[in-house]
């Protein structure tokens, strides 16, 4: 200091010789400040054995308790273009009422006739399968006549062929009787011969049996011919009834692959009659397609495409609905150090934003303007976040829910855990350590049952 201002700031002042001084610095407030130290030490004291409830801390936001109460989009399934709006956002639709109309944009679907012009062609083919049933049954009666007349050809043939076979017999007979016969004659001739030459027969009688010798000669031979002429027969039968079979084998076989060709253009009629049937089908639902419609009755919340003209892909979103039946819940986010300490069915107490409350976290008899939950889902993976996800519903043993909030809106929770003294809990806290590690009453029975 070089001391340079003229104000002396190292001078000591004397305080005892004010009035003031003298009489905050009485003995008397001493022994009163002392009395207050020891009274506020006492129940800071007494305050640290009190109760504490453990909680876990989460932030989230309000949600439906069922999937399909949530807002949802409306998509359009095919391509289009937008023709008329028949709703404003605000509106309140039903299920079912018409919320736009949109037209087509794919030139294969632009003729109007085109669900009429397929049932046209329906019915032609379904023409066609008829007449190929139709041509499948003459074929088949074609080759059922075949096969009779088959029949009765190979009857007749075998019967020939026993005919031949009988004559061959009797020609043999025949033979043998000629046989016989020419042996006689021979027989005769040799004697006639014989007495000639002895003189007791005339040459007459010599020159009749030498005629009657040739004549037997004749029929023998005549008859070997006939009998020769039936063995032929007998193997003309044969084969005429090996013609017979091949003949009408060839033409059954022709009729049958006939047939079949038919039932194979019969069913190929009807592949193709099935397949239009198929299109006719989807071109009505197409058209059902050019009114969007509401699937659940809520409120029309926004338009997510906009004017008259404007296309869209298959499955854009179009407008955005909010179902107006629904069941509200909280949507929160535990830490994953926390969530063994978190089970279905406890309870959790709420905080909704915009709804004034005050809150001690311990202590959560005494806090005003929270709700009661009741957690009904714990997801088994973690989110993007980084944390576990976690669905409370209203605790039907608490006060409703106030009727104003909404939907996204978010919400404070706190899950109720084990009741320490609050020395423990400053303790933890000052260590980071994580809230004592318990199960419910409900758990450790189950545990106890199958041990």
């Amino acid at each position: 200091m070089l001391n340079i201002a003229n104000d002396k700031s190292d001078i000591k002042i004397d305080l005892s010789k004010y009035k003031a001084t003298q009489k905050i610095f009485h003995k008397r407030h001493y022994k009163y400040f002392n009395r207050f130290l020891k009274v506020f030490s006492g129940i800071v004291l007494i305050t640290l054995f009190l109760p504490w409830t453990q909680i876990i801390s989460g932030n989230g936001f309000l949600t439906t308790l069922k999937p399909d109460q949530r807002p949802q989009t409306i998509q359009s399934p095919i391509p289009g273009r937008i023709e008329k709006w028949y709703v404003r956002e605000g509106d309140f639709v039903k299920k079912g009422d018409t919320i736009l109309f949109i037209s087509e944009v794919k030139n294969e679907y632009f003729d109007p006739n085109l669900v009429e012009r397929t049932g046209q062609q329906i019915k032609a083919k379904s023409m066609a399968v008829t007449s190929y049933e139709e041509k499948v049954k003459a074929l088949g009666i074609q080759a059922d006549a075949l096969m009779n007349e088959r029949n009765l050809k190979l009857k007749q043939a075998r019967n020939k062929l026993l005919q031949s076979k009988l004559k061959v017999q009797s020609d043999s007979i025949d033979l043998e009787a000629a046989k016989t016969n020419i042996a006689i004659a021979q027989r005769q001739y040799d004697r006639v011969v014989q007495l000639e030459k002895e003189g007791l027969k005339a040459v007459t009688d010599l020159e009749e049996k030498r005629l009657k010798l040739q004549e037997g000669q004749a029929k023998l031979i005549s008859q070997e011919n006939k009998l020769l002429a039936s063995k032929n027969d007998v193997i003309n039968a044969q084969v005429e009834i090996n013609r017979v079979q091949a003949e009408y084998t060839d033409k059954i076989s022709k009729s049958r692959s006939d047939r079949f060709t038919a039932q194979s253009n019969q069913f190929d009629a009807e592949a193709q009659v099935t397949k239009l049937e198929n299109q006719y089908t989807n071109y009505e639902m197409r058209n059902d397609m050019y009114y969007i419609k509401a699937p659940q009755s809520g409120v029309v919340n926004k338009a997510l495409r906009s004017g008259v003209g404007e296309t869209f892909k298959e499955g854009d979103q179009l407008v955005s609905i909010m179902p107006s039946d629904y069941e509200l819940a909280v949507e929160t986010f535990v830490k994953p150090l926390d969530l063994p300490l978190v089970h279905k069915g406890e309870k959790v107490r709420i905080q909704f934003d915009g709804w004034p409350a005050i809150v001690f976290s311990g202590w959560p008899n005494v806090s005003y303007g929270t709700y009661g939950g009741e957690i009904v889902a714990i997801e088994t993976f973690i989110s993007d976040n980084g944390m576990y996800r976690v669905l409370i519903a209203p605790d039907p043993n608490d006060h409703e829910w106030p009727k104003d909030i909404r939907v996204g809106s978010g919400a404070n929770t706190l899950a109720l855990l084990e009741d320490v003294p609050i020395w423990y809990e400053l303790w933890r806290q000052l260590n980071g350590f994580p809230p004592n590690y318990y199960q419910p009453a409900t758990a450790s029975a189950k545990k106890t049952e199958k041990k």
